[in-house]
């Protein structure tokens, strides 16, 4: 699509510039997959996340032919693996930085663990054992 400005946008704006009826904007607003804004006086605003969002919502049920309970699974579990990428980049931020601040050259202090790490032998010779 093209590059939007940023605002928001009226229920009437948004079912022409994606061909679709207002009353399938409202379904998907009753089915829990949009969830615009409203005005003082109760009119629906779509924000440009909303638009990205009916975008996915349109590629998933013209193009791929999901049903709307399949979006639904679709577009939490989306939100789900963008919520673990987040706290993953922010280990992964903690991790550098005490890293960085750990002092160099030290031998890193041995962990004491519930589970006994066991060294296996190479695969040669557990397989010479066996003949």
């Amino acid at each position: 699509m093209t590059k939007r400005s940023k605002g928001v946008y009226m229920i009437s704006s948004v079912a022409e510039q994606y061909g679709i009826h207002p009353q399938t904007l409202r379904l998907y607003e009753r089915e829990g997959l949009l969830r615009p804004s409203r005005s003082e006086g109760n009119t629906r605003l779509y924000t440009d996340e909303d638009l990205e969002r009916l975008e996915v919502i349109l590629q998933l049920t013209r193009e791929l032919g999901v049903n709307l309970a399949g979006v639904e699974i679709i577009l939490n579990m989306r939100e789900k693996m963008g919520a673990m990428q987040r706290q993953i980049e922010e280990f992964v931020a903690r991790l550098n930085l005490e890293l960085a601040t750990q002092p160099h050259g030290s031998e890193p202090e041995p962990i004491n663990t519930l589970i006994p790490v066991i060294r296996a032998a190479p695969f040669a010779e557990k397989r010479d054992k066996h003949k």
